[in-house]
């Protein structure tokens, strides 16, 4: 399938999010070190705590209005107002004395927004594919979203502390082009809309999110992703904080190698990685079985983040990082895939904001490998990230294949 036969709303949702994730990307990763630096470290850690459950918040809630509501008149609203208040925390940067009351507030507000519009733009890609190609759709979905991760993080690098103004004005045009490009290209296509069942509507929401929680299958591949996910952001938590504090520094003539740029050079060769060599990667795996292609991928990410997470020397770090990271394209595009299929078809917004709950999650369980860090050896915390591991692709496989099966052939069953 070429770029020219994908719908168009398909074509405008890839696009759109590539700059929405750049955007974020490129000034998110800075956010604690500019409130420390003018607010104190421990008003930053509060308010960003807060920043998170107002995300995660928005994020149930937007999945809710997106299955009751026109999903091209949610993301013209929500993108509008995260323009406004992306402008407001521009703004509050041009007095010599900033206004940080002004960009906190923009901040929240920009977060909460761009949560509320998350679950829209997850459902289109699922509205715009079948079965059959939603597969490839979700490995392109996964380069640009690392390209867009590494454009971002590459500008905030390099602007962020000499050009802070002019950074965040670009993003700020880039951000009030969203609206415009919605309201242009996006087509208004018919679906599927939840009826409210309650007069209640917080009750109608609550239960709206108890058909998913009942959805056995579904909840346990959440709960698989969740253990799955918490490796990969384990990189940037445990395994960061100990190349940081026990790797021992490499001299190439004048430039030191130390713990934090390695795991520097870790990220930038993941993103590489996945930039190269995804479709690649996704059209051998089309070749063979999605079950045994699914479990391949999982041991290759598993004995990666294994190894990593022990790991002291560069090489063997850089090996098993690139290891990691086939395993993640060997089984991250057939994941989601199969999540996208389990999706009821009135509820792809609501099931793709609970779908959220496994990133949430697996941020908690790496940021806990912190405090396990402090007890445990690193060879015993590659058992416990191993466990983790075994536990999360138990319940992947499990819920995407074993127990839907089962659940398949019990309907079966019945209408016969």
């Amino acid at each position: 399938m070429k770029w020219k036969e994908y719908p168009q709303n398909l074509k405008v949702r890839l696009i759109t999010s590539f700059f929405n994730r750049a955007i974020s990307s490129a000034v998110m990763p800075f956010m604690a070190l500019f409130f420390a630096q003018h607010k104190g470290a421990v008003w930053a850690g509060i308010f960003l705590g807060i920043n998170v459950f107002i995300a995660f918040i928005g994020n149930l809630i937007g999945g809710y209005i997106s299955d009751r509501f026109h999903r091209k008149t949610i993301l013209l609203l929500t993108s509008t107002i995260s323009a406004v208040t992306f402008g407001a925390m521009t703004v509050s940067l041009l007095p010599e004395q900033k206004w940080i009351t002004v960009f906190a507030g923009g901040y929240m507000c920009f977060m909460l927004f761009n949560s509320l519009g998350r679950p829209s733009m997850q459902a289109i890609i699922i509205d715009s594919t079948t079965a059959k190609n939603r597969k490839a759709i979700y490995a392109l979905d996964y380069w640009f979203t690392n390209l867009s991760l590494a454009i971002g993080a590459a500008l905030g690098g390099l602007f962020y502390a000499h050009h802070q103004l002019a950074l965040f004005t670009a993003l700020t045009a880039a951000s009030a082009g969203l609206p415009i490009a919605y309201a242009i290209w996006l087509q208004d296509t018919s679906v599927p809309q939840l009826e409210q069942k309650h007069k209640n509507i917080f009750i109608d929401l609550i239960a709206n999110y108890k058909v998913a929680l009942q959805d056995k299958p579904f909840v346990m591949a959440i709960l698989g992703s969740m253990c799955i996910y918490s490796a990969e952001f384990s990189l940037n938590s445990y395994i960061g904080v100990r190349l940081a504090d026990e790797f021992r520094p490499l001299f190439v003539g004048n430039f030191e190698l130390s713990g934090v740029r390695m795991l520097s050079i870790l990220n930038i060769q993941n993103m590489l990685l996945v930039v190269m060599l995804t479709f690649i990667v996704t059209k051998i795996t089309d070749k063979f079985d999605k079950k045994k292609m699914l479990l391949a991928g999982l041991i290759f990410y598993s004995i990666g983040y294994i190894v990593m997470t022990s790991a002291n020397v560069w090489y063997a770090l850089l090996l098993f990082n690139l290891v990691a990271t086939i395993g993640e394209l060997i089984y991250s595009p057939i994941a989601n895939a199969e999540k996208a299929n389990m999706m009821p078809e009135d509820k792809r917004g609501s099931y793709s904001a609970f779908s959220g709950i496994s990133f949430s999650g697996a941020d908690l369980i790496a940021r806990s490998t912190i405090i396990m860090g402090a007890f445990l050896v690193p060879s015993m915390m590659s058992v416990y990230i191993g466990i983790i591991l075994m536990a999360g692709t138990s319940l992947l496989y499990g819920g995407l294949f074993v127990v839907r099966g089962k659940k398949r052939k019990e309907l079966f069953v019945k209408t016969v």
